[in-house]
Order: structure tokens, then C-alpha cells, then sequence
């Protein structure tokens, strides 16, 4: 009988012949996947961690194809956790307020009733204009089509308009 009877990947000198074997390949392999070597580093080495604390599962023909599903799992994971992280910042970035004195919000949010109060006030012809100008971004010459009217009308509502708001707007400050 064969005094050769360690299961798995376990002795330490077939351990390090595997190791020297594959460590750069496995390196390169995640590398062009990451596009960071720091990445593809620390990659491969927990690849090989993984693989010594199962060596005793892992028959030494099966090691390679053991060694590479880790990386890619564990690259697959480094890569889902990257987007969670991305996204949280993108959706907490809008949401974040705390750097923002409560003054200013409130004042913030008094300014933008007065000028809804304000529009509000404003005849429906240059309510009408002011709004498709301002906020549609029609150029006045749109704006006199849809109206049927003429583009100095559109013109004198959108001058009156500013007018208007300026005077109440003035009166907030």
C-alpha cells in the first residue's frame, strides 16, 4: 500500500508546488478582470487561503478548478458589493442635508412659497408665458404660435411678468 495517504491538498510541499504553479496565472486571470492589480492581489491571495482551509476537501486534481472558482466568486462579490456601495452614495448624496443650516432650508422653503404665491398673482396671459419660457424652455416665437399671438405680445407678457415678480419678490426680502 501506498504510505501516500494525506486527502486533499494538504501537505505543505504540494501546497507550495501548486502555489508557485498557479499563483501568477491566477493573478494575471484577475487582474484583466479587475483591472487592478491591488485587487487582483488580494484576490489571489484569499483564493489560496480559501483553498488551505478546505486542503482536506479538495483532491490536488481538483485544486485548480477549486483555486479559480473562489477568485471568480469572490471577484463577483467585490464587483456586486462596489455597485451597492455606488448606488448608496448616489441616493444618500441627493437625500444629504445634515451639512445645510436649518436656516437656510427654512428660508429655502419660504422664498419657494412666495414665488409659487407670486406666480400664482400673475395675469393667466403672463402666467402662461413666463411658465412656457422659463420652465419649458420655448423660445418666444414658439410660445406666440401656441398662443396665437404676436411675438412682442408673448415679449410684453413674459417683461410684465418678470415685473410683477420682481416687485413681490423684492417685498420678501
Amino acid at each position: 500500500m501506498n504510505n501516500f495517504q494525506i486527502k486533499g491538498i494538504c501537505d505543505e510541499n504540494l501546497f507550495s508546488v501548486f502555489f508557485k504553479n498557479n499563483v501568477k496565472s491566477l493573478r494575471n486571470y484577475l487582474y484583466f478582470k479587475f483591472g487592478n492589480e491591488e485587487q487582483s492581489n488580494d484576490m489571489t491571495q484569499e483564493a489560496f487561503i480559501k483553498l488551505w482551509e478546505n486542503c482536506a476537501d479538495v483532491p490536488p486534481e481538483k485544486a485548480k478548478s477549486f483555486l479559480y472558482t473562489v477568485a471568480n466568486n469572490a471577484s463577483l462579490n467585490q464587483i456586486a458589493h462596489q455597485k451597492v456601495v455606488l448606488n448608496y452614495s448616489k441616493n444618500n448624496s441627493l437625500n444629504d442635508r445634515t451639512n445645510v443650516n436649518p436656516e437656510f432650508i427654512l428660508e429655502e422653503e419660504q422664498f419657494k412659497s412666495k414665488l409659487e404665491k407670486a406666480i400664482a398673482n400673475l395675469t393667466e396671459g403672463q402666467r402662461t408665458a413666463f411658465l412656457l419660457n422659463r420652465i419649458e424652455g420655448k423660445k418666444y416665437a414658439e410660445i406666440a404660435v401656441m398662443l396665437d399671438i404676436s411675438v412682442k405680445a408673448v415679449e410684453k407678457r413674459i417683461h410684465g411678468a418678470l415685473l410683477s415678480l420682481r416687485t413681490n419678490i423684492e417685498q420678501f426680502k
